[in-house]
């Protein structure tokens, strides 16, 4: 037997019988592969992300709550993980799916290979499939609920697999933002953004920020450390009077996973009382999607969102594009705009609007995330903005 012939019989062989994994659609349609991480059977809705790195900082977004991912780029885990990349403190997404096999990793920050990383963080995962074609099914049909199961013997009832697929709710109605947020409001210890002696605490802390956490990301954080912030995060559900009370020269708005029309139901409210009393405003994805409510304008679902470190966005203030990194399946419609508020921002792949700001008050926000993590920094200006912007208001009232 040729050695062509012999590689060719080992691979067979390895699909065939060495599968201990299963990925199951809500349509019934199954991706068999072998399994990483942690044993188990978990469920949510797929999307696609299309980043070429970064998968720690993806995988611990808290916007990814109630998801599983499946990353288009075929090499993912060769940096390894560590203990400095978390966007959260727990992870929230639902599964993973990779093409192929995790490699060794190889890194001079890497302390645990990605295996044993999903493995600690109970996050169930699947490889070896064709992840081109889930691909182009999301993009074509929309994001679909579907079932990671993993075990030993690749012994698997579908039956009941498909069953808790269908009967998983859509993300559409779903607050998430009630089980990722912090339980109770603290100040962030302020460390500043990565350098080569790693994370510096930020001293000189000249402006109060209050963040509202819908499921807000650490890098976020650090950057406004960096600009001289002391951050004071509340939960979601904060009173306006108390976040007031905190005397904030600016309020942010996080981003966050779930239905922003459900999040809105208690989010409006407080964020026009913070607009009343004429406090600057600056909201990113989820944040970017709730300002918009709160100024009348409305917000829908999107056919398959924006997920990845790729996305060029103009800028109509400036005529420059960015380079941006995303994470989001709803959008704010555009006929809906009150016409004191302003687009700043718009897509290039599909022209959906990625920027606001009101015309009579000191908000803006964004759909895309400027402090990446991962993904390119052409928007981190946006931070320097809404300082430029506390500034001004301080001078004006």
């Amino acid at each position: 037997m040729s050695k062509e012939n012999n590689l060719e019989n080992k691979y067979k062989i390895k699909n065939s019988i060495d599968t201990n994994a299963i990925l199951i659609l809500e349509d019934g349609e199954q991706f068999r592969g072998f399994g990483i991480g942690a044993y188990g059977i978990s469920s949510g809705e797929i999307c696609f992300n299309t980043s070429i790195t970064g998968y720690q900082e993806i995988l611990t977004d808290p916007s990814y709550s109630g998801q599983i991912i499946n990353f288009t780029f075929p090499h993912i885990g060769n940096v390894g993980t560590n203990n400095e990349d978390f966007e959260a403190e727990k992870t929230w997404v639902k599964g993973a799916i990779f093409s192929a096999e995790v490699s060794h990793s190889s890194n001079y920050r890497a302390l645990e290979n990605l295996d044993e990383w999903l493995k600690r963080n109970n996050i169930t995962a699947i490889y070896g499939i064709d992840t081109r074609k889930l691909t182009l099914k999301i993009r074509k049909f929309g994001p679909k609920k579907a079932t990671v199961a993993f075990n030993k013997n690749n012994n698997h009832d579908l039956t009941h697999l498909l069953d808790i697929t269908k009967k998983l709710p859509s993300l559409e109605n779903l607050d998430l933002t009630q089980e990722v947020t912090c339980k109770k409001s603290y100040q962030w210890v302020g460390n500043k953004l990565w350098n080569t002696k790693g994370y510096e605490i930020q001293k000189n802390q000249k402006y109060n920020i209050v963040a509202i956490d819908y499921g807000i990301k650490t890098n976020i954080l650090r950057n406004f450390s960096e600009l001289g912030c002391k951050v004071t995060v509340v939960p979601s559900i904060t009173p306006s009077k108390d976040i007031l009370a905190l005397k904030p020269d600016g309020v942010f708005l996080s981003n966050g996973p779930g239905d922003p029309d459900l999040t809105g139901r208690y989010a409006v409210k407080t964020i026009q009382e913070i607009i009343s009393a004429n406090i600057p405003v600056f909201g990113i994805c989820l944040g970017h999607q709730l300002l918009a409510l709160s100024l009348g304008a409305k917000t829908k679902r999107m056919h398959q969102g924006h997920r990845g470190a790729n996305h060029p966005v103009k800028n109509l203030t400036s005529n420059k594009v960015e380079i941006t990194s995303q994470n989001h399946g709803f959008e704010v419609t555009k006929d809906s705009l009150p016409k004191d508020v302003e687009v700043t921002h718009v897509s290039l792949f599909d022209t959906s609007i990625e920027g606001i700001k009101s015309k009579i008050k000191p908000v803006f926000s964004v759909q895309y995330h400027p402090e990446a993590s991962p993904g390119p920094h052409d928007s981190n200006y946006l931070f320097k903005d809404f300082i430029n912007l506390i500034e001004k208001n301080k001078i004006n009232a």
